[in-house]
């Protein structure tokens, strides 16, 4: 049995209720989606967070739920990507209610500078369907075929190129002056 069908079956049995096998894909898969969501996010508590989150979806949606090639992982990246989406709007509009108290200046040296980056990365991101989002974390960060990823995410794959393509072409644009070393958002498709 290949590895594909043995998560396939394990897959078929907790849809059936088989909370051993749900276990045992969350085994399989909380390091992976828990990396991508450390990515995706400001703390390791939320990463957790957010890789808990995302297993409650997927267990709460198992009979509609349909794995891509026989997994559930790109389903599981998607659903970490969009949860961390809405921890940075909820994050943001919090954020924008402390502005009102005084604040200190801001010091000039490295740390101000990464964070700037991280920020206006965050930024271009944000400006970004959650499509085009899943497209570039599934594809240029976890190396999914594109195939698969569209799939996913509900598109032809002719149409996902496209749409990655212009994604990408956003970036470049928006993160022209920093140095794109860091980023690597020139993965191939």
């Amino acid at each position: 049995m290949t590895d594909d069908s043995a998560e396939f079956q394990l897959w078929e049995r907790a849809r059936q209720n088989d909370g051993e096998a749900f276990g045992r894909l969350f085994d399989l898969h909380r390091h992976r989606v828990y990396r991508r969501a450390l990515g995706l996010v400001d703390s390791q508590h939320d990463a957790e967070d957010i890789t808990a989150a995302a297993f409650f979806e997927l267990w709460r949606k198992r009979h509609s739920v349909t794995p891509a090639n026989g997994s559930v992982l790109p389903w599981l990246l998607v659903t970490a990507l969009n949860l961390s989406r809405n921890l940075r709007r909820s994050t943001t509009r919090y954020q924008r209610f402390l502005r009102t108290a005084p604040r200190s200046t801001a010091d000039d040296g490295p740390d101000a500078e990464r964070m700037e980056t991280r920020s206006r990365l965050e930024d271009s991101l944000r400006e970004l369907s959650s499509i085009d989002s899943a497209l570039l974390v599934l594809t240029v960060l976890e190396g999914i075929p594109l195939a698969e990823a569209a799939e996913v995410v509900g598109l032809k794959p002719s149409t996902a190129r496209v749409r990655l393509h212009r994604a990408r072409a956003r970036l470049r644009l928006d993160l022209h002056d920093l140095d794109p070393a860091p980023f690597q958002i020139e993965g191939n498709s």
